[in-house]
């Protein structure tokens, strides 16, 4: 049995974690996950992310693409050069890679997609 301290979620939040639910929300809502993969497969552009994620629309990219900036996750630059933005993950974003290579594996091993 698990002490009370350890609880569903694990760490010291004990039974309910908010900082837990709020980051699974994050990652969990549709298309976050799959832009982050794209950008950690260094997709930069938005056309090179878009391409990357089938069915996923110009204005619903955009939404997503801002509210990971919001959270901190990437940031978006306008270089001088090509003035496309570029959008790059942050050091706080590159640490979910690990999180989506994982689920990434998860998936390959026991997801099954209809085709």
């Amino acid at each position: 049995m698990a002490d009370e301290g350890s609880g569903l979620m694990g760490g010291d939040c004990g039974r309910y974690c908010p900082s837990f639910h709020q980051t699974v929300e994050l990652l969990g809502r549709r298309w976050n996950g799959v832009i982050l993969h794209a950008l950690m497969a260094h997709a930069e552009r938005f056309s090179e992310i878009r391409a990357a994620i089938p069915g996923l629309s110009d204005r619903l990219l955009a939404e997503r693409l801002r509210e990971l900036e919001r959270e901190g996750l990437l940031s978006r630059t306008c270089p001088v050069s090509s003035g496309a933005p570029r959008y790059v993950l942050t050091a706080k974003g590159r640490a979910l890679e690990p999180v989506i290579d994982s689920i990434s594996s998860w998936a390959s091993d026991w997801s099954q997609v209809a085709d």
